[in-house]
């Protein structure tokens, strides 16, 4: 799997693959420094490879070397973890070091852009799923559709940021990885900080309302607009967990959907 890289590249395996739905990855020790080898299966990921590349290390991970299969990237050796913050009572000051990291990533460069994925395009799986189950998802999609009709703000975006997709970099702080490639609205990009299935504080009672304040306040977005993109976000979540008979994991972004909704019948 890793060989040709290893020779092209003159690395030296330095820990264990780890195999995950889209991606392979072995740390390696490039030129003598700590690196990751990532080889995709998933155009996507292999189209975040090429973003990385362009985001230059601003923000994101630097990039050593990639080509059309595998990247190689600096390596984070830090021992902070925002999900950890996010569980033992720093949940505000995770959200604020995600929104400081997004916006990085949405700064304007002075080149050409890489290939990326319209946002529409990748909401294409909620509509029939709407469709299919109709509820709440029918109104994540009806949103969803409104947003994609009127976008603002266009950036490039990362499409996947959650609290394991920034990580500790050391001297050169929280930088992103994992990225999918994708261009919309910049509000998209924030959705998943309350969406996130894999932290158990996102049911909690009063979370999102709080988090919906600090990221207003850290991104100058207008609170109706961000509630709206997490509404349609948590319907194409849990469109992605319904389409891989997932029912169970969908009930987690559903419940957040729910709350959100709940919200903009105040707002």
């Amino acid at each position: 799997m890793f060989e040709s890289h290893l020779r092209r590249w003159s690395l030296i395996p330095d820990g264990e693959p780890i195999i995950t739905h889209s991606s392979h990855l072995l740390p390696v020790l490039w030129n003598g420094r700590p690196a990751m080898l990532k080889k995709s299966r998933d155009e996507a990921e292999r189209a975040g490879g090429a973003l990385m590349h362009w985001w230059d290390g601003d923000g994101a991970a630097k990039v050593y070397a990639h080509d059309g299969e595998a990247v190689l990237l600096e390596r984070a050796t830090g021992s902070r973890s925002l999900f950890k913050m996010a569980t033992d009572g720093e949940d505000d000051e995770a959200s604020r070091i995600i929104c400081r990291t997004v916006e990085r990533l949405h700064a304007p460069r002075q080149k050409p852009l890489p290939e990326l994925v319209p946002l529409r395009r990748w909401f294409r799986e909620l509509e029939p799923a709407a469709k299919t189950y109709g509820g709440v998802l029918a109104e994540c999609s009806a949103i969803a559709e409104a947003l994609l009709a009127d976008p603002r703000d266009p950036a490039v975006l990362h499409g996947d940021i959650h609290h394991s997709n920034i990580l500790d970099f050391e001297e050169d702080g929280w930088l992103a990885i994992d990225p999918k490639g994708l261009f919309g609205e910049r509000g998209f990009d924030y959705a998943n900080t309350f969406a996130n299935e894999d932290l158990p504080a996102i049911r909690v009672p009063g979370r999102l309302q709080r988090q919906l304040r600090i990221v207003c306040a850290e991104t100058g977005m207008e609170s109706k607009r961000l509630l709206q993109w997490i509404v349609a976000y948590s319907g194409l979540s849990a469109a992605w967990f319904l389409g891989d008979n997932m029912n169970t994991s969908a009930e987690s972004p559903l419940a957040v959907a729910r709350i959100a909704l709940a919200e903009l019948q105040q707002a």
